[in-house]
């Protein structure tokens, strides 16, 4: 069993279909896996969708997630600790969450930006 945490654009491209994610789809779908949304995400999806960036519903991708028994990683002083002493090599603030909390936790974290893997071998891009 393997925990894995899903940066926000691997959640919604699950969601939609896309097959950017085939090469990881079955270690989200295999149920021996734990998978994790991280609060941090769903942040990112509200601010996004209220400025217009992003066109969905958060509480039908939340509905969603419970279905799919997506499990909620709420953001804790530890992560903020961690997040505030890796090196500024990105500048995302969503994805530097993201990445705390797989080190901390830990978990794989599953994302498509090639530049988080150079903070942490925990990082799977796709």
């Amino acid at each position: 069993m393997t925990n894995i945490l899903l940066d926000t654009n691997v959640f919604l491209w699950y969601f939609w279909g896309s097959d950017r994610i085939d090469s990881v789809k079955h270690l989200i779908e295999s149920g021996e896996n734990g998978v994790f949304i991280s609060a941090a995400s769903w942040w990112e999806i509200a601010v996004k969708a209220r400025a217009g960036k992003l066109l969905v519903d958060p509480e039908q991708l939340r509905h969603l997630a419970k279905i799919y028994a997506f499990e909620e990683l709420p953001v804790t002083s530890e992560h903020i600790k961690v997040c505030m002493d890796l090196p500024r090599l990105h500048k995302d603030p969503f994805d530097l969450m993201l990445l705390a909390q797989a080190i901390t936790t830990p978990l794989r974290l599953i994302t498509a930006d090639s530049f988080l893997a150079e903070y942490s071998s925990l990082v799977m891009v796709i």
